[in-house]
């Protein structure tokens, strides 16, 4: 995965994303780790590394700009929704990704963000057990692969993401149990989806609609940010 080295710094260079050699090493030895369990684990249909590079990490990676936004602002409220105890008087954020597969967005989250705790959840034993594997070799003690269904966690968390998991009403109907007060909803979609968008509950309030541009690749992408009305 050395091999994908500079077209992995040409895309961050694209996103406005600046990473040290120790992340972007992490990274590499992540899709590394994808692709060889996707050997024996059918982790992912996407087996090309080059692929891989442009339809899963850079596809990911469009978000951390965003996600660190939004938690700059979460971090400004008086009480941070869902944050577990203070470390060095700043509060650390708990994020859960559902229906985590081979652990995206959230091994990557994990990897750029050190300050939030990922949990990945999935209710395939041996994509959990990946995540287990992926945070034992990477040493990221902010990361964990959890082994459940999401209307089971009893956790509260800061923020709630999916890539490509469910409907946005699935999504949130089946996480809202997990979902802190005040926490926020981050939903990865191609096109904005209207059908979606237009049953969701009258409680369920789309904050915001973020495009997203992912280096290498043609096709649309964008964030739908959802919250609790209150």
């Amino acid at each position: 995965m050395r091999m994908l080295e500079k077209e992995l710094r040409q895309g961050l260079t694209e996103l406005a994303l600046p990473l040290d050699d120790a992340r972007i090493g992490l990274l590499l030895d992540y899709l590394e780790l994808i692709q060889k369990w996707t050997k024996v684990y059918n982790l992912t249909a996407v087996r090309d590394p080059a692929e891989m590079l442009t339809h899963h990490l850079l596809d990911s990676l469009a978000v951390i700009a965003p996600l660190r936004a939004q938690l700059a602002q979460l971090h400004a409220q008086p009480k941070v929704p869902g944050a577990a105890s203070a470390e060095g008087g700043r509060a650390v954020i708990r994020l859960l990704d559902v229906g985590s597969g081979a652990g995206l967005p959230g091994v990557v989250i994990a990897i750029c963000c050190p300050d939030v705790l990922v949990d990945c959840v999935d209710t395939v034993a041996k994509k959990a057990a990946f995540i287990r594997q992926v945070a034992a070799t990477l040493r990221l003690s902010n990361l964990q692969g959890l082994h459940a269904r999401v209307e089971n966690l009893t956790e509260k968390y800061t923020v709630i993401c999916s890539r490509a998991f469910a409907s946005l009403l699935d999504f949130t109907t089946w996480s809202s149990g997990a979902l802190a007060e005040q926490g926020v909803w981050l939903a990865m979609k191609g096109k904005s989806p209207d059908e979606e968008l237009a049953v969701l509950p009258a409680q369920v309030e789309v904050f915001h609609v973020e495009q997203l541009t992912v280096p290498g690749l043609d096709a649309e992408r964008c964030i739908i940010w959802m919250r609790v009305r209150t």
